[in-house]
């Protein structure tokens, strides 16, 4: 089947870059930064779009079910990327938010170009992670047209899942397929075609948007410090102790003492001290409220 690529946004020649091969090199990075300073607001244009997405998701994850992201090249990376980082960041299950490429794991590092065009293939990958109509699958495709991301979220729609999509260009075929469709319309590329650049950036910003969105609504948020971040190593053991002392006030050598009482629980210590309950206490409350520190301390009074 013939592909008809020149009538894709992110197939036209940027007007700006034609004479880029021409320019010093400061030149160069100076126009390729004028072409990024679009790119924020352009996503500011489909911001309600993305609201929506990250409330069905929310509801979704409230009722068992898990974020998957779906694509291919530099697209499926962002979504794998996007993915790995919830887990250290928000303290939850690694198969909460999951990322997944045509190619498997090793595309991830080495392209394989030809994974992207079977339909088939999205669907055995979503049988794999034995997907659920609790679950919403977010197909991620800048030229919006990816056969793989496709054949994912017609799988995901029969059986019932929540569908979103991401892409870079106009009335795009993966926002036929997906309920919530996000579309961000970055122009030409500086380097035509070239989608890892404008574009990359793109889907990166809306994706940032989306999983901390959920991760805020889920309460793995107080005021604007992450309270579930995983104390691994020594740089995050001292974030930790720096965010239960920013929450509550008290000193270092407190925050240490109830690093120790709580198990490293970072927000279970905050909340401890702000409640000024014993942990068997403060776990149950927390548990009656959704894990959410300010709906706990409002049942208290």
């Amino acid at each position: 089947m013939e592909i008809n690529l020149q009538k894709l946004d992110t197939e036209q020649v940027n007007e700006n870059t034609k004479n880029i091969d021409n320019l010093s090199t400061i030149d160069m990075i100076t126009t390729i930064n004028n072409e990024d300073k679009k790119v924020a607001l352009e996503v500011e244009k489909v911001i309600p779009c993305i609201a929506k997405a990250v409330d069905e998701t929310y509801n979704r994850i409230k009722s068992g079910g898990r974020l998957i992201y779906i694509g291919a090249g530099t697209s499926g990376r962002l979504g794998v990327l996007d993915a790995s980082e919830c887990p250290p960041t928000y303290g939850v299950d690694f198969e909460l938010v999951q990322g997944i490429m045509a190619g498997g794991r090793d595309a991830m590092f080495k392209a394989k170009e030809g994974a992207e065009d079977s339909k088939e293939l999205a669907v055995e990958d979503l049988k794999a992670i034995n997907l659920t109509k609790n679950d919403m699958v977010i197909g991620l495709a800048a030229s919006g047209r990816t056969p793989y991301v496709i054949g994912g979220l017609e799988y995901a729609k029969e059986i019932g899942a929540g569908t979103g999509s991401v892409s870079c260009v106009q009335n795009s075929e993966v926002s036929n397929v997906a309920e919530f469709a996000i579309e961000v319309v970055v122009g030409a590329e500086v380097v035509t075609g070239s989608t890892r650049m404008k574009s990359g950036t793109a889907q990166k910003m809306v994706l940032n948007m989306i999983s901390t969105g959920v991760m805020i609504k889920l309460g793995k948020v107080y005021g604007n410090l992450m309270i579930d971040v995983r104390p691994t190593n020594e740089k995050l053991v001292e974030r930790a102790k720096g965010i239960i002392m920013k929450c509550t006030g008290v000193t270092r050598d407190v925050a240490e003492e109830y690093m120790s009482l709580s198990g490293n629980d970072v927000r279970l210590s905050i909340f401890m001290i702000l409640s000024k309950l014993n942990k068997e206490e403060s776990i149950n409350i927390l548990d009656e409220n959704d894990n959410n520190i300010r709906k706990a301390l409002e049942s208290l009074k």
